[in-house]
């Protein structure tokens, strides 16, 4: 089971990994169309970066939970994810930022340490049974929402929000699917990071 004393968003302990070369990129770069990047706040560097390998993390757990247990949802939600990370790439690519993912056809490999910690920690969990695999389908979700309304409050530019504001909605959908294949099976699913009141909303 996972260590449910682990409340920190994944953002709050991983936001240390973009570098001054990224940020020095944003600010003075050019994207792949040749046109002068505008410039955004390191903070903004921090959470695209980030997000660009959450969402291929999440992508890449539930490739390996299809791969075990050939649940649906799990098949379906990684192709919804896989176009989360391609909107976090036109970002990076608008802002002529280095992509942090190298090859998206590699699974469990990340720049950032601790994502790649938790990948390992999240898989052995889902290894278990089929409900334990339905349960960190819904934690990678719960954390998802949770990062994405921390980079909302931080960003400044408006396509930036309003990709984080569809990343978010899709996050909160794939939560319900989640706990709606829990109910199937009998199980009631117990928030481990957001709270009940948010939750009980989604």
């Amino acid at each position: 089971m996972l260590n449910k004393t682990r409340r920190k968003p994944f953002v709050i302990i991983a936001v240390a990994s973009a570098s001054i070369v990224f940020a020095a990129t944003a600010i003075a770069g050019k994207n792949e169309a040749g046109h002068k990047s505008q410039v955004i706040t390191e903070e903004e560097i921090s959470g695209l970066l980030f997000m660009r390998e959450e969402e291929k993390l999440a992508r890449d757990s539930y490739l390996v939970l299809f791969d075990s247990w050939g649940i649906p949802v799990f098949d379906n939600i990684s192709e919804s994810e896989q176009r989360h990370m391609d909107a976090m790439k036109a970002l990076l690519d608008r802002y002529g930022l280095d992509d942090p993912v190298k090859d998206e056809s590699v699974i469990g490999e990340y720049q950032n340490e601790d994502l790649l910690d938790l990948f390992d920690t999240l898989m052995a969990k889902g290894e278990l049974s089929a409900t334990d695999a339905l349960e960190v389908g819904a934690l990678i979700e719960e954390t998802d929402i949770i990062d994405i309304h921390h980079e909302i409050e931080l960003a400044e530019q408006e396509d930036i929000i309003s990709t984080y504001e569809s990343l978010l909605c899709g996050s909160r959908n794939h939560l319900r699917a989640f706990v709606g294949q829990l109910e199937l099976n009998g199980v009631i699913y117990e928030p481990g990071f957001l709270s009940l009141d948010e939750y009980l909303e989604i």
